[in-house]
């Protein structure tokens, strides 16, 4: 899969995937006005233009990044494992993507629902899944 951010200053490169995942955690919605929305995408993401690439250690265990250019969320990679997951709307052409996972769905604002069945992991199961510590 190829992507770029809106200026084109950079690019990326991951394996084809199909799942999305939404994130509804504070810093996901604090940090994008929304839910993420993010392709699960391993360790081997290629991304080039990494002088305009911005990366934020949001906390213990994760880390942001965006195009100092453009402002272009990039992705959020786990530290300990260097597993990327990248924004769904990096990647603009049809890729046959599906939405099937929701985390933190306990911490989702009542404002808002999606009504594609996904599965739904709450803090607890999200942190014992990639067992990460838990989010203070």
């Amino acid at each position: 899969m190829k992507g770029n951010c809106l200026c084109g200053a950079i690019t990326v490169t991951a394996p084809d995937r199909k799942n999305i995942d939404a994130c509804h955690c504070g810093m996901c919605r604090r940090w994008g006005g929304g839910p993420a929305l993010g392709i699960p995408c391993g360790s081997e993401v290629q991304i080039d233009g990494l002088e305009h690439l911005k990366v934020f250690q949001s906390s213990d265990w994760a880390e942001r990044a965006f195009c100092s250019q453009c402002g272009t969320h990039i992705f959020y990679r786990l530290v300990p494992s260097q597993d990327y997951f990248l924004p769904a709307g990096l990647f603009q052409d049809d890729l046959g993507f599906e939405f099937t996972e929701q985390i933190f769905v306990d911490r989702k604002p009542p404002y808002y629902d999606f009504a594609n069945p996904t599965a739904n992991l709450t803090e607890a199961e999200v942190f014992a899944k990639f067992a990460s510590p838990e989010e203070s």
